[in-house]
């Protein structure tokens, strides 16, 4: 009996197109409808297919909102610094964005989205953010080593003890680190971030499984073989494409329906542009990512090494802060509180936040950012003066 693919999946695919058209319907009838109330020519009609044309193929490289000074830079990333004109804080803040084939300004997104000055403004002000580069030729070869291996110079640039933040990948990675260096780490903030990539359910983890029974690693490393020994970001984002399915149509409706709407057009034109303009990444990382973590879930196992050494989860004991998305279709909550059984923290130093947010919505979402990630980074703020 030949393989099929597993039972949400086919759900996911089966339901989730005609949620997205029916919302992209009632978008295309709400224009219609405006139109003829408006009593629009046909030539107010072309001039607005026009404008959505325009919008819809708009394609420029995203841009950190905010002025930050770069001060240490390596093949694969560069240290940016948020902080404050006279920091009031002497331990520093290190920020983790997401590498997962966008650029790391996801967490300066926009003017009023920022989690680098929600951060800062929150009293986190002697503050970094790593910007993780495209990957090229020279970087394909790059591997969790080189990742770690940066982690560790900035640290060691801004003092030798920070406080960790990480996103999704970037919240992983912060717990890998801090998993090798735990003295090094005051406390760890993550977002988002696939712990335990076994737990609950998501579209990534179903993926990974149908893919896993077809000889482990083969499709990946096809995949990485095809883009000359880079994970390419165009291919990154089919995946993410895959799933929401329906989302495409139900973004352009919802655009065509508010194409008068300049606050609304706008929005839409920067969020296009971060998700559209991708990158790539080094196709030994990517490669190691999916055998390690999302395969054998090594890290939630306690059986994960990095440079012949153990990452040890038990030997963290730093306050921790766990933010969840409620609508997050990439990493379940379970994946994220999975953490805060596998560390020595004790249990009333770990908080756990559910956003009520999707994925990207819990690191740039306006709600997120005043409701949840202001009140933690007062409360990390708190432990940094007193090196608790």
């Amino acid at each position: 009996m030949p393989e099929t693919m597993p039972t949400t999946i086919a759900a996911q695919f089966a339901w989730a197109p005609i949620d997205a058209w029916a919302s992209a319907a009632a978008n295309a009838t709400d224009y219609v409808a405006r139109a003829v109330a408006w009593r629009s020519s046909p030539l107010d009609l072309a001039e607005d297919l026009a404008e959505f044309a325009r919008v819809a193929t708009l394609r420029e490289k995203p841009t950190w909102a905010h002025h930050a000074r770069e001060v240490r830079s390596w093949p694969i990333a560069r240290l940016l610094d948020y902080s404050a004109p006279s920091a009031t804080v002497a331990l520093p803040t290190l920020v983790l964005p997401p590498q997962a084939g966008h650029a790391s300004s996801i967490v300066d997104y926009g003017r009023d989205q920022s989690q680098m000055l929600t951060l800062r403004d929150a009293g986190l002000d002697s503050i970094f953010a790593i910007d993780w580069l495209p990957a090229t030729q020279e970087t394909a070869a790059c591997s969790i080593e080189e990742y770690v291996e940066v982690l560790a110079d900035a640290v060691e640039f801004l003092g030798g003890r920070v406080n960790l933040v990480g996103d999704c990948q970037g919240g992983w990675l912060a717990v890998v680190y801090a998993g090798l260096h735990p003295e090094q780490v005051n406390t760890l903030t993550i977002g988002g971030a696939p712990i335990d990539t076994h737990a609950g359910q998501s579209g990534i983890q179903e993926w990974t499984r149908l893919f896993a029974r077809r000889k482990e690693l083969d499709v990946y490393r096809a995949l990485v073989k095809a883009g000359g020994g880079l994970q390419l970001g165009r291919s990154q984002l089919r995946g993410f494409k895959l799933l929401e399915p329906g989302a495409e149509i139900e973004r352009l409706m919802g655009l065509l329906a508010n194409i008068h709407d300049p606050e609304y057009v706008t929005r839409h034109i920067d969020f296009t542009n971060w998700f559209e303009w991708t990158q790539d990444l080094p196709g030994a990382f990517y490669l190691w990512i999916i055998e390690h973590l999302f395969i054998h879930n090594e890290l939630a196992r306690g059986e994960l090494v990095v440079g012949g050494m153990q990452v040890n989860l038990s030997a963290i004991d730093c306050p921790i802060f766990l933010l969840a998305g409620t609508k997050d279709h990439i990493t379940p909550a379970e994946q994220v509180w999975a953490l805060a059984d596998l560390v020595s923290t004790p249990t009333d130093r770990i908080s756990r936040e559910l956003v009520d947010a999707g994925h990207l919505g819990l690191f740039m979402g306006r709600a997120a950012l005043v409701e949840h990630w202001r009140p933690i980074a007062e409360r990390v703020r708190t432990h940094s003066e007193s090196n608790d």
